[in-house]
């Protein structure tokens, strides 16, 4: 949600649309959406032999050039970060020792680790695919703060590519041709695929498949798909297969030099499209499955440390003074670093922990309250937080942080949904922006580190929660404006 007096960025086109004109250019665009894959399955009226298009923006929202071009630069410096993070055994057990004591999923995450760790990490090579999330700051003159970095389905990599093109045709249809120069180009498929063809190749078995993790029915089906087929018409000699978590258990096995074999079949990455909240993990047989891949040798994406580095308690702990020094030497870039952390609080038992709780309740209009949780919709915004806060004991409270909310700019435009109605009214909008990046090595050597593209994801202003899949959110892709 935005303050009332949130500025409001200068539009891409002038609205609004005449409407026979605006009828028009939404059923070109709804055509041009299904037909080139910018879809999913309905949730509603699920099908596997049908899709509807993802919910958009009809043109791309305005966005500070200056804060793209940022994130950008930022994201080989961010992925450096993750990465050391992710192999600090210390760091990792320090910051989440009250956390895995209170949330249930976080422990079991924490015991496979420590379960692989003992017995010695087979691969030493982890795979990053990751993504950061930005929105503008008003209060600090549009520059971005970084709400999360994900380290384990980082999605819309796939769909988002195709934002850029459809806006271009759009735009070229409403005879703005002369916009297109400020949309930027966007090569996120290929970069994240290019991540996990690079993996394939270090391990060096051309018989060897990419196994792609995924849950039991996938909605968000295009944009996975967009990866496996890119691979397999790219690089038509690397198989890629799609298991559950549920089929690995059935069908997985340690092989004799410690490969994971899918029946007969080698696996030499993994990239989980499922594993990353507690539903997916039906019982005992799907965590069984997790500790199998973790114990072979086939690079993950991610691993389980990188996993647990993607926890809402570690980031916060990074934003604490004089901790960036423990991960990253040059100033310059922990300056960078320090410049997108928004305030960012424990709620931990002690002293800081109810100052943080003092905070929230004097102020709770300016705070969001986090769990451990991916996958969207399980923040506590303003009024609400007194209350859930009040139900805690000090215990339960470590599995959540407090932080400082961020306050984005509106842009105007027409958000186009499968059930929507016609004609759209202009709406107030927020963007956020993802910038994804792809990294390998191991805890002493990074081997590949690349910015590889971006998303941008806007939402009602009056929503909190964005998902694209629930409706609140929409695919869309940035104008720069100066």
């Amino acid at each position: 949600m935005a303050t009332n007096d949130a500025p409001v960025l200068e539009s891409c086109i002038p609205l609004p649309i005449e409407e026979n004109r605006l009828l028009d250019i939404i059923e070109k665009a709804k055509d041009w959406a299904i037909m080139h894959g910018a879809a999913m399955r309905s949730k509603a009226n699920f099908s596997p032999d049908a899709l509807q298009f993802a919910p958009f923006i009809l043109t791309p929202s305005s966005f500070p050039r200056k804060e793209f071009m940022k994130a950008v630069e930022l994201q080989v410096t961010l992925n450096e970060l993750m990465h050391s993070v992710a192999h600090d055994e210390a760091f990792l057990r320090e910051t989440l020792k009250n956390t895995i004591q209170v949330d249930a999923f976080t422990g079991s995450l924490f015991e496979i680790y420590e379960t692989v760790l003992k017995e010695g990490i087979s691969q030493p090579l982890s795979l990053g695919l990751l993504r950061s999330d930005y929105l503008a700051n008003f209060l600090e003159s549009n520059a971005i703060k970084q709400v999360e970095v994900n380290t384990i389905a980082s999605s819309f990599g796939g769909i988002s590519t195709f934002m850029t093109p459809m806006h271009s045709y759009i735009l070229k249809e409403l005879g703005h041709a002369d916009k297109l120069d400020d949309l930027p180009a966007n090569h996120a498929l290929s970069g994240l695929c290019d991540g996990m063809v690079e993996a394939w190749n270090i391990q060096n078995n051309p018989s060897a498949a990419i196994m792609f993790v995924i849950e039991d029915i996938t909605y968000n089906i295009c944009d996975q798909r967009f990866h496996e087929f890119y691979i397999r018409e790219t690089y038509p000699h690397i198989a890629v297969i799609r298991r559950t978590l549920t089929q690995i258990f059935e069908q997985g096995k340690l092989g004799p030099s410690g490969e994971l074999l899918i029946g007969d079949l080698a696996v030499t990455v993994i990239y989980f499209r499922a594993g990353y909240e507690p539903g997916h993990y039906y019982g005992p047989n799907e965590w069984a499955a997790r500790l199998l891949m973790e114990r072979t040798k086939a690079i993950k994406c991610p691993s389980i440390h990188y996993h647990l580095a993607g926890t809402k308690k570690v980031q916060q702990a990074l934003a604490k003074p004089g901790i960036l020094k423990r991960f990253i030497e040059d100033n310059a870039k922990i300056d960078s670093i320090k410049d997108i952390f928004t305030g960012l609080y424990s709620l931990d038992k002690g002293e800081e922990g109810e100052q943080a709780v003092k905070l929230a309740f004097s102020n709770p209009e300016r705070y969001v309250l986090k769990p451990q949780r991916e996958g969207g919709g399980n923040n506590v915004y303003g009024s609400d937080i007194a209350g859930a806060l009040e139900k805690m004991n000090e215990d339960e409270r470590s599995a959540w942080i407090l932080m400082e909310r961020i306050f984005p700019p509106l842009s105007r435009g027409y958000m186009i949904r499968p059930d929507g109605k016609m004609p759209p009214e202009i709406v107030d909008l927020v963007s956020e922006l993802g910038i994804f990046g792809a990294i390998i090595g191991t805890k002493d050597k990074i081997l590949y580190n690349k910015q590889v593209g971006h998303m941008l994801r806007t939402k009602l202003s009056s929503a909190n929660e964005g998902g694209v899949a629930a409706g609140l959110g929409a695919l869309d892709s940035p104008y720069l404006i100066d």
